[in-house]
């Protein structure tokens, strides 16, 4: 068993009420400090690792923050912005009052070392997997990772105290990789009150999945008087992007789900 005690993304640059412009100057050389590598004795290229995830505990706060350049909506959303929340033991984080969303913890980058020479940054993934950010390798979950060199060098990070499929406030990513979740709903909590859901029809799945999205934020401004800024950054934190169809040629369905029980 191995304990790691990772950093936030940023590794300290950004602190708890820091001004959004403080995103501005990150020193992006510096993103993603991870725990390890570690060695696995007896693992050798052609073999499996599977990483059983035992637990996962949050740090007393977190953030959540649209970055220029970045997102499924940056040309919407050019200017910083930053939101802090209140973790510790909570079991969800406050938005405002009446909308809270579920804390269901995971590390958003788990990789292996790969057997391609040179310096691999954690940001984009590679075949070693790396910056996943897939919000279902919660507790309790067993990751398989290919190994490419001896000990695989397994290291992990990036945590995450909640996020919506599709992390639509930063860019999504490729490769394959195989995961096993337990026994269980993969969101309860999230499907207790029902959806609100928005489906984008038209023939190029970005600009879909961007216009579910849009229309999503539309909804959240008219019905829920949030701003624009905090609709996308609870869209980010607790709805969910999936493919509808690819079937009816040359229009694509893309869908947004947002869990209604947000709304307290």
């Amino acid at each position: 068993m191995v304990h790691f005690d990772t950093e936030e993304v940023t590794a300290g640059q950004l602190q708890k009420g820091d001004p959004a412009s403080r995103l501005g100057t990150l020193d992006f050389d510096r993103l993603y400090p991870l725990g390890g590598p570690v060695h696995i004795r007896g693992a050798e290229p052609g073999d499996a690792l599977e990483v059983e995830i035992l637990a996962l505990r949050p740090g007393s706060w977190g953030w959540a923050a649209l970055l220029p350049g970045l997102g499924l909506l940056a040309s919407d959303f050019p200017d910083p912005y930053v939101r802090y929340f209140d973790l510790g033991d909570r079991t969800s984080a406050e938005l405002r009052n009446d909308v809270h969303i579920p804390i269901a913890p995971f590390c958003g980058t788990m990789g292996v070392a790969t057997d391609e020479p040179g310096r691999h940054d954690v940001l984009p993934p590679t075949k070693g997997a790396g910056n996943i950010d897939t919000r279902h390798l919660t507790a309790g979950t067993k990751l398989y990772l290919p190994v490419y060199v001896p000990g695989a060098l397994f290291s992990a990070g990036d945590c995450h105290a909640a996020q919506g499929d599709g992390e639509v406030c930063v860019t999504p990513r490729p490769w394959s990789y195989h995961f096993v979740t337990p026994a269980a709903p993969l969101q309860p909590r999230s499907d207790a009150a029902g959806y609100h859901s928005v489906c984008a029809l038209g023939p190029d799945l970005m600009e879909n999945a961007r216009n579910a999205v849009r229309y999503t934020i539309d909804w959240l401004q008219a019905d829920h008087g949030l701003s624009r800024e905090d609709a996308y950054i609870l869209c980010s934190l607790a709805g969910d992007l999936r493919i509808s169809q690819i079937v009816d040629q040359p229009n694509w369905g893309v869908s947004f789900y947002l869990p209604l029980s947000v709304f307290s």
